[in-house]
């Protein structure tokens, strides 16, 4: 039997916040097979958002546990799991998170030049031109458009070629032709390597392109969503 990619049990999260103690997500269980798309959808403060920071190491769960690649995310620390998610993981966000003073080809090469590979610019130069953006890699975020970042960001994601593609709203900030630009693109990465993929999503028509939907209601996974 194949282990899913992505393993999460009875996760609980709780934040402090200036109210008192905030419970964000309530006994979340799911699996998340090899190549397969995943999105999570739901009402704005559903919890969406943070489900998919737990499954990326960038949030700590307060209870129960994560598993990414058998690797039990919520046993690391932060170290490690940095480590991990350079090796394994490629997350796309709904503002871009483009380093402002590096150049197109510069942020892309980031994650292979922490990683120690030589060839950094030459893979970083590659996926830009995938992604359509061959000619502007010596611009920087500011000169670009935000569907030019967004792709960039997401070339930055793909270059390590990752096992697990987490992306948290990555046509939210766009217009509908660049949406559905970067969506194409994205379905065509994730294909090209047979990645994982999971992500969050208001658009209906990007959902739809996913193998699976998981709808999230006040924290918890909503059964009697179709």
């Amino acid at each position: 039997m194949t282990l899913p990619v992505l393993s999460l049990k009875d996760v609980q999260l709780s934040l402090d916040g200036n109210a008192g103690r905030v419970d964000i997500l309530h006994g979340i269980s799911l699996n998340v097979e090899k190549g397969r798309s995943l999105a999570l959808v739901g009402p704005s403060g559903s919890g969406k958002s943070s489900l998919l920071m737990l499954m990326g190491g960038l949030e700590r769960a307060s209870s129960g546990t994560i598993t990414a690649l058998g690797q039990d995310l919520t046993a690391m620390s932060e170290d490690a799991l940095a480590k991990f998610r350079r090796s394994s993981m490629g997350i796309v966000f709904q503002s871009f998170h483009l380093i402002p003073t590096m150049t197109a080809l510069e942020n892309v090469a980031t994650p292979l030049e922490l990683a120690g590979d030589r060839d950094a610019f030459a893979k970083a130069e590659a996926e830009l031109g995938t992604v359509g953006l061959g000619h502007r890699r010596g611009h920087y975020p500011s000169q670009m458009s935000g569907g030019e970042q967004q792709r960039v960001a997401l070339a930055r994601a793909m270059v390590v070629r990752p096992t697990v593609l987490l992306a948290d709203e990555p046509t939210g900030n766009l217009d509908e032709a660049n949406g559905n630009a970067v969506m194409d693109l994205l379905f065509e990465l994730q294909a090209r390597d047979g990645a994982t993929l999971v992500l969050v999503t208001h658009s209906n028509a990007l959902a739809a392109r996913c193998d699976s939907v998981v709808r999230l209601r006040d924290g918890r996974i909503d059964e009697d969503a179709a």
